[in-house]
């Protein structure tokens, strides 16, 4: 569901980003005034002449007050380059040379470290993860920082293998390829097309790492896709206790499919085989149906679709249903005329935008836009979306309004994209927010059990009845099953199918007070849903967007329920087996799979 942050090609570079951007996360302190003081005056101004003892009390004073500025200013020296530098609450001196600031797209989490590893070479990466099992010092494995939880961050170290990004081989006539794990999809797109082969799926952007994408049990959509994890048939894996090891569905099957899907616990992985698929281009059809009409042509939708999704948008009745598949099944792309001009479909919500801001002028609203003159025309939908619902993010009315807009947006631009299929499957996110993505069984494809819009209904029925301020869109992807155990969408039967939603809120502000009340109400949504829907559906968040409770209670619940659909026993054994000193862990997936019953 996010954009990714990505990471620099040169530690240096990564180095000088995040020193030359960590003042912005600190206010600068106010120089305070003092008003004049009528009691003084009357002071100065009485008739009494000072005493002698007076006059020595108050020089007293003074040189007191000039010893001690001395005192401070010479026992806490700046360097040479931040002398003229404004003053910065608690910040006395500039963050250490070595110490890096790691942070997820979304801001929303947050690491500071000493040892940030970029290895080069596989044996560099053996070497990292030699000594640091020696010394009993965690690295753990961390890809583009696109995880909404920060899955992969830990502040005593991290491996991250954004230079080991190469396409080590490609048989072209198997639609095999192997590559290094810090390949981004989109350099891996990039670097097959010449070859004709492309990813039999995608997610919604292109900047993962694919060692990341896999560990967490990423996904596109399509009920008869599985997640990408499903398409990886041999891995390499650097493990602490057992060295670099080469497992497949042929070596070590057992071990293969559940370090598919690993959370980067088993091994940081270091290469990758991937099974292909020919490159094709894609048609796509927009359209906004009503949800009665999905009801009426969803087990259809479901079958006869490569590539399907829905963006349900609270406070309507519409959705946007997003069909994709081969132009060869359109015999050619089809002649179709839109409506709307992109700017004239896009011309109310800039026109909602203004008038709206006009309002929020007038009453004095705290939370009004701080670029007001920007040029809005220039504004891409998604961007225009987020400043409107900064004016007021947590007013249900506003949200209501906004979404409104948005189901006109999609309805005014109703049409076809044609395309290839790393293009076609994209899909823009928005800005910075917070997300929280389910998945659950739906059946079977030749017969689906329409748990999935059932589950659509109680959630729009929840967000009405709380009055929830819930942002479009939430959005409704399918795949079929993986036999990755650790999966959400894990099952022995290969004719299962599962339908992941998702849920959102948006952070348009980097206003501290503003992005905590969203960040409150965010995780209001996300508990009411957890309390009324999960357990009816038998639903599982996303590994890449679960969160640890901070209550003790809430945490022992939540790994009681992991129990009853993962196999924890046999994932920590696993880790017991190939990293003894837990040296590729973190706090979150110590607390998500503790080895022992004390927490």
């Amino acid at each position: 569901m996010l954009r990714p942050l990505l990471l620099k090609r040169s530690l240096r570079l990564h180095q000088h980003h995040y020193h030359s951007s960590s003042p912005s996360h600190f206010h600068p302190l106010r120089t305070l005034t003092t008003p004049p003081n009528p009691f003084l005056r009357r002071f100065s101004t009485s008739p009494e002449p000072s005493t002698d003892a007076e006059t020595r009390k108050y020089l007293g004073y003074a040189a007191l007050l000039i010893f001690c500025g001395a005192a401070t200013y010479y026992s806490f020296p700046f360097p040479e380059n931040t002398k003229h530098k404004k003053a910065q609450i608690f910040r006395y001196a500039p963050l250490p040379e070595d110490l890096h600031t790691i942070s997820n797209w979304s801001g929303t989490h947050e690491v500071q470290t000493r040892n940030f590893h970029q290895p080069e070479s596989l044996e560099q990466l053996e070497r990292i993860v030699g000594e640091a099992n020696q010394r009993k010092t965690r690295i753990r494995p961390v890809g583009s920082g696109l995880s909404p939880n920060g899955i992969g961050l830990s502040r005593i170290g991290m491996v991250n293998l954004g230079l080991m990004d190469s396409i080590l081989e490609v048989d072209k006539q198997k639609k095999i390829v192997r590559v290094q794990a810090g390949i981004r999809v989109q350099q891996l797109v990039d670097g097959i097309k010449e070859h004709g082969l492309t990813l039999q799926n995608f997610a919604s952007i292109r900047e993962q790492q694919i060692g990341g994408i896999i560990q967490v049990g990423a996904h596109g959509t399509g009920a008869n896709l599985p997640p990408i994890d499903e398409q990886v048939i041999a891995m390499k894996l650097v493990t602490p206790a057992k060295g670099t090891i080469e497992i497949s569905k042929e070596k070590d099957p057992e071990l293969f499919y559940l370090a598919r899907c690993g959370l980067g616990g088993l091994g940081v992985v270091a290469e990758v085989t991937l099974q292909c698929v020919d490159r094709q281009e894609l048609v796509e059809h927009t359209v906004v149906s009503t949800f009665d009409e999905i009801k009426k042509n969803h087990k259809k939708l479901l079958a006869e679709n490569k590539h399907v999704k829905y963006l349900h948008i609270p406070y309507t009745d519409s959705a946007v249903v997003v069909r994709c598949n081969p132009v060869s099944k359109w015999k050619g792309p089809p002649k179709f005329k839109p409506k709307y001009t992109k700017d004239e479909a896009i011309q109310h919500v800039r026109e909602l935008y203004r008038e709206s801001l006009q309002k929020y002028r007038v009453e004095g609203s705290r939370n009004k836009s701080s670029d007001d003159e920007q040029n809005i025309d220039e504004l891409s939908f998604t961007e225009l979306r987020d400043k409107l619902i900064a004016l007021d993010p947590l007013n249900k009315n506003h949200i209501v309004k906004v979404n409104q807009a948005e189901a006109e947006f999609w309805k005014k631009s109703e049409g076809y994209r044609v395309g290839w299929s790393d293009e076609i499957l994209g899909f823009d996110c928005g800005g910075q927010q917070w997300v929280s993505e389910t998945c659950f069984p739906a059946g079977k494809l030749a017969n689906p059990s329409m748990k999935d819009l059932e589950y659509i209904e109680d959630l729009k029925k929840l967000i009405e009845k709380e009055e929830i301020p819930a942002p479009a869109p939430i959005e409704q992807r399918w795949t079929a099953s993986t036999r990755s155990p650790l999966s959400p969408a894990s099952s022995p039967s290969a004719d299962d199918i599962f339908s992941w939603v998702g849920i959102i809120m948006y952070l348009p502000t980097m206003d501290a007070r503003q992005r905590k009340d969203i960040t409150d109400e965010f995780f209001h949504y996300r508990h009411l849903t957890q309390a009324k829907l999960w357990d009816n559906y038998s639903a599982y968040e996303h590994w890449a967007k679960i969160e640890v409770p901070k209550n003790k209670e809430e945490l022992v619940a939540l790994q009681a329920r992991l129990r009853k659909r993962f196999p924890v026993d046999a994932y920590n054994k696993a880790r017991k087996e190939l990293d003894p000193n837990r040296i590729l862990s973190n706090n979150m997936v110590e607390k998500l799979f503790p080895q022992s019953e004390t927490i």
